[in-house]
């Protein structure tokens, strides 16, 4: 780990067991942490725009660094100031590396891989993976296009991200464990290549998160956060397919949480259902990022105080027919102050962009809502009570 506060420092206010609360400072602005982060994939955060996040409370955005050398290509970002300037946010900004848009190639994505359905072996014909690189076809247009280490640190540069991740190699739980000790020394050699770049040519005030790799194997996973830690960044991550279900991911956070520095920063890469996100909170895990909470506003979802639903309240279903109450009682949002369920799942049911708009609002301010009440109960060194309420189908602001 490297100490630079030009880039970014991290401060703990609080601590509750391995919980705490801190303020990761930016070059945009602080973060306060335990947070979880919106994702603005394609420089949008789905339906709203920057200041409308930033309403929320949201200090923090996730751009894809995958999707935006795609399109509209980073040049064309570049001229317009980056990516703060392209969407018009003003506040702190974190971009993946594209590490985990290869693994999505390889291997047919989470679900697929999940099922067992996804490809295996020489990672499928949509990507090829040498020691340079990943070389792949666009979607968009089968031009060929091609990511190294290198190429994510420069395409993140020209995005102006405040955080910079890694390029590392996302290796899924049905790999051997031969492929995923091979993988994980290439992610740390790839490593080594980004920090080469970003110390030589990087943006003076972009800080750089290596991740942790190593799948579903102790020794691997110590190995890895072994060398990630004594490398020259400015905070971790732990990235990776965490296994086949729930309880595998949550042995293997419990394993590797606690083999990183107290002192860094820690993101846990692609993680923020409810339970799993106090789950990480727990083990001293400090930000999160993930598509749930958007993702299901667009099949017309709210997050809801319900355990046995996973915290899922479904608003296409015909049941909420003259149903006047709010979506969840006593939420903030907009949805749920202005509107009851009966109109917005006549909208949702009739594919309407309203509905959409609504439930990101809603689920949004219901994961700022999770994050800044668990803030406060570490405060209050009752995060433990208030886990187990919210688990036990407590709404946030009522645990």
């Amino acid at each position: 780990m490297r100490d630079d506060p030009q880039r970014l420092s991290f401060t703990i206010d609080a601590r509750d067991g391995a919980a705490r609360a801190g303020v990761i400072a930016t070059s945009h602005g602080p973060i306060e942490t335990p947070t979880f982060i919106p994702l603005a994939t394609k420089g949008s955060v789905r339906g709203l725009d920057g200041d409308e996040v930033a309403a929320l409370g949201y200090q923090l955005i996730l751009g894809n660094t995958y999707h935006l050398f795609v399109s509209p290509g980073p040049e064309r970002i570049a001229a317009a100031g980056g990516l703060h300037g392209f969407m018009n946010w003003d506040r702190a900004l974190i971009t993946d590396s594209g590490g985990f848009q290869v693994f999505s190639l390889a291997h047919g994505g989470v679900a697929n891989e999940v099922k067992g359905s996804g490809r295996s072996g020489d990672h499928g014909s949509e990507v090829e993976l040498t020691e340079e690189g990943a070389r792949f076809r666009s979607p968009r247009d089968g031009r060929e296009l091609f990511i190294s280490p290198e190429v994510s640190m420069q395409v993140q540069a020209a995005l102006g991200a405040d955080v910079a991740l890694a390029f590392d190699e996302c290796t899924p739980f049905h790999a051997d464990r031969d492929y995923t000790a091979r993988s994980t020394e290439r992610t740390h050699r790839w490593l080594d290549r980004c920090i080469a770049w970003h110390e030589a040519e990087g943006p003076p005030g972009q800080a750089l998160f290596g991740i942790v790799q190593g799948g579903t194997h102790e020794d691997l996973r110590r190995e890895s956060a072994e060398y990630v830690a004594a490398a020259a960044v400015d905070g971790l991550a732990i990235g990776g397919t965490l296994g086949r279900d729930k309880e595998e991911m949550a042995a293997v956070l419990a394993m590797t949480a606690p083999l990183l520095p107290e002192a860094a920063a820690k993101h846990l890469l692609g993680i923020g259902e409810v339970d799993d996100l106090l789950g990480g909170i727990a083990l001293g895990l400090d930000v999160f990022d993930c598509a749930v909470p958007t993702r299901l506003a667009r099949h017309g979802v709210a997050l809801a105080p319900s355990p046995e639903t996973r915290w899922r309240l479904d608003l296409r279903k015909g049941r909420w027919v003259g149903d006047r109450r709010p979506i969840v009682e006593g939420c903030p949002c907009p949805a749920c102050t202005r509107h009851d369920r009966d109109y917005i799942s006549y909208l949702s049911r009739g594919e309407e962009l309203t509905a959409v708009r609504l439930l990101v609002l809603h689920n949004l301010t219901y994961m700022r809502e999770l994050t800044t009440h668990a803030r406060r109960a570490i405060g209050a060194a009752r995060f433990d009570a208030y886990r187990a309420a919210v688990l036990g189908g407590a709404a946030p602001w009522d645990a």
